[in-house]
């Protein structure tokens, strides 16, 4: 099968990346050291190609009522145009069909951004939904967008200093805010618990724009280090962390689930009717090893399994999201299954590191 191909596949070529199938997609692991890029953007900036990630707009009359009846999170936490909010999109049953951002522009117009993987299914869904709910509404899916995350303490500087035309509209954004640059959609969201842009603008301009940015001084950065920053900002990754078999009271994403307004939302029900038994924590190895997805984890109350797991540049150890009973305490010593061997981890409130720094 063909893999596709963001509009920065050539660039990323010409920079020499290591090129792997991610998701059917084909796209950088590493350029050179994944460690040296990770502490690259934990103390200065780099940036990813996103391209691959899908920008859906929702326009029309009755958007926001759609979006509340839609999202387990409340849409209606969004009044400054904008604000951003995370969210999953769940099943009837609880199942977590995605996990996405959505931008409150005006009240007939929110943009969503949804995961690569699943955005085919997203996109079904919610039509097939608004069909149900809001026939009048029109659900975009933006192909002709590219994006590009510009993550780290310098990053916005260097934003600002290859599209200065933007840096009026931006300098005020607070985290999870965004500004309509007319072509540039600048966002100050990410995912690797650094500060940064995500910055959403035409195809066409895309290349033009990564290879301004590296003559400015930011190194693009792979999967890899995108990895490893992710876990140890304690950020979920859809498909191994949360899936449609799991409910997000499960999966560390409960803060994302509003249950406390009147408000009906597909899933809630399910959610009620399903008290979690299991919850996700984090862990740190106390022995010599590696953690990794899907190694059993013993506790004292029963097993659990590691989710997302790897060696933290920034801590210097082996750490990893795992869902365990939820009688498991943060401070409990368990034993995780790693080949032949039981060894110990500690589990730990996560996020592990954010804004350059262990925040253990």
């Amino acid at each position: 099968m063909m893999l596709k191909q963001t509009p920065l596949n050539a660039a990323h070529r010409a920079m020499g990346a290591k090129m792997v199938d991610f998701g059917g997609w084909d796209m950088p692991v590493n350029y050179g050291s994944q460690i040296d890029e990770h502490h690259q953007v934990r103390n200065d900036c780099g940036m990813f190609d996103v391209c691959h990630m899908r920008v859906v707009d929702a326009k029309g009359n009755g958007v926001r009522a759609f979006l509340r009846s839609l999202l387990a999170n409340n849409a209606d936490k969004l009044t400054l145009p904008g604000k951003a909010l995370y969210s999953s999109m769940l099943r009837p049953d609880g199942g977590v069909i995605d996990d996405l951002i959505i931008y409150f522009m005006n009240e007939r117009w929110f943009r969503i951004v949804v995961n690569a993987g699943t955005a085919d299914k997203d996109i079904a869904w919610m039509r097939e939904q608004a069909t149900k709910l809001a026939p009048q509404l029109s659900i975009t899916s933006r192909n002709d967008l590219a994006m590009v995350a510009v993550q780290g303490p310098n990053a916005r500087a260097k934003v600002w200093q290859v599209l200065p035309q933007t840096k009026a509209a931006t300098e005020g954004l607070q985290n999870f805010q965004a500004a309509d640059c007319g072509e540039y959609f600048v966002a100050r969201t990410g995912y690797t618990g650094e500060d940064g842009f995500e910055v959403m603008l035409p195809k066409e301009k895309v290349e033009a724009f990564w290879h301004a940015l590296n003559k400015a001084g930011v190194p693009p950065i792979g999967l890899g280090a995108r990895d490893t920053l992710r876990l140890e900002a304690g950020m979920n990754l859809y498909g191994q962390d949360m899936d449609e078999t799991v409910s997000p009271l499960e999966s560390g994403l409960t803060w994302t689930v509003d249950l406390k307004s009147e408000r009906d939302f597909i899933g809630k029900a399910a959610l009620l009717a399903n008290l979690p038994t299991r919850k996700l924590v984090g862990l740190v190895l106390l022995d010599r090893g590696v953690l990794r997805g899907h190694q059993q984890v013993h506790t004292a109350h029963g097993t659990g399994e590691i989710t997302s797991g790897s060696f933290s540049p920034t801590l210097e150890k082996s750490i990893a999201l795992a869902r365990v009973p939820k009688e498991v305490q943060i401070g409990d010593t368990v034993q995780v299954a790693i080949r032949d061997k039981m060894l110990a981890a500690r589990v730990v409130k996560y996020p592990f590191a954010r804004n350059g720094k262990s925040s253990l």
